[in-house]
């Protein structure tokens, strides 16, 4: 049974971002410039992180925790009872890579959940699940890792890497740390989950063949113009509706949430969700222009970066908020944000 009483709280968050920097023109040599909803969707950022030459997801997630590790001591991880693992693009076929990841850090959690869907939106969806887990049952402390690793794979490829498409996502981690605490707290979730676009994305190859299937043309996502005015549509209106529902129900105009942070797809994007919740850009954060359209690993890298900047004082009212694919998910979140919590020091 589901205790509410139990305080949930975010107690510290970390990220890596693979390699160099790599700069917009190496694949903007390639495109052609318009006016259309391609240009507006894909107008790419300066900068992105490609995973390198055999770098696995379990080698992310290692290099994410890492700087959490240094802070909690590795005694933090004995009191792991839940793992959430988003991998964008698993390794091990069937199973995910949590099992992997699981290894890697050297736990062996009663909780072990590849969580396949939520998308750009996965890190509120595997908070929530946490959430309820925690509350429900014994568990001390859950890990949830995202894991975007698409850029340096699918993007990158000969056949797919001039279309403007390739130019928007980079690659990255973000690990975050849930604790049963007062301390930074989570105050309210809102997930929606939209099944009827749950098709309208897609991958293609041409000549068309399944993902499974063997062939010469390498597989990207198919967006056609039609497809992107949909996706542009509906993602501008369902994160503020979504991060609304959310400040509603704590007693909140959003136009006082102190820090946005949400999944960036692309400018266009994040400039209509801060003018439509009436939030400056020095409060929506974002490291489009650094690393590009991070999906799942989006939110945690990017509060990550903002907290470790010191831009989030404690005290801070944060929302998070983000859609996944076509619209197919939605969710929000909002805690206040007390500052990283300690399992050195006691304070968690």
């Amino acid at each position: 049974m589901i205790d509410v009483t139990v305080t949930v709280s975010l107690a510290d968050v970390s990220s890596y971002r693979p390699g160099e920097p790599i700069s917009a023109d190496y694949f903007t040599r390639f495109h052609e410039t318009g006016d259309s909803g391609s240009a507006v969707m894909f107008n790419p950022p300066r900068f992105r992180h490609h995973v390198r030459p055999g770098e696995t997801p379990a080698d992310m997630a290692e290099r994410a925790i890492a700087p959490m590790l240094e802070r909690q001591g590795a005694n933090m991880l004995d009191e792991v009872d839940i793992l959430i693992v988003h991998t964008q693009l698993p390794d091990t076929w069937f199973v995910g890579n949590g099992g992997e990841i699981a290894a890697r850090f050297g736990i062996v959690p009663e909780w072990l959940i590849d969580l396949h869907n939520g998308g750009c939106a996965s890190f509120i969806h595997a908070i929530k699940l946490a959430r309820e887990i925690l509350q429900g049952t014994r568990a001390r402390s859950a890990l949830i890792v995202n894991i975007a690793n698409t850029a340096g794979r699918v993007f990158d490829q000969d056949q797919v890497r001039p279309l403007a498409q390739a130019a928007i996502p980079g690659d990255g981690a973000g690990v975050a740390w849930l604790v049963k605490s007062d301390r930074s707290p989570l105050l309210d979730i809102e997930t929606r989950h939209l099944p009827q676009y749950a098709g309208d994305m897609t991958s293609v190859a041409v000549p068309p063949r399944q993902h499974w299937e063997a062939g010469p043309g390498q597989l990207r996502i198919g967006f056609t113009e039609a497809g992107i005015s949909k996706v542009l549509s509906r993602g501008n209106e369902i994160v503020p509706e979504v991060a609304r529902a959310v400040c509603d129900r704590i007693g909140v105009a959003t136009d006082q949430v102190d820090l946005l942070v949400t999944n960036q797809p692309n400018r266009k994007f994040l400039q209509n969700w801060r003018d439509s919740l009436g939030l400056p850009a020095e409060r929506h954060p974002d490291t489009f222009e650094e690393c590009g359209n991070l999906f799942g690993a989006g939110m945690p890298l990017t509060f990550d970066h903002a907290v470790t900047s010191g831009l989030v004082p404690d005290g801070s009212l944060v929302v998070f908020a983000g859609f996944a694919h076509a619209g197919d998910f939605a969710a929000a979140a909002a805690l206040r944000w007390d500052g990283r919590l300690s399992s050195r020091d006691g304070s968690c």
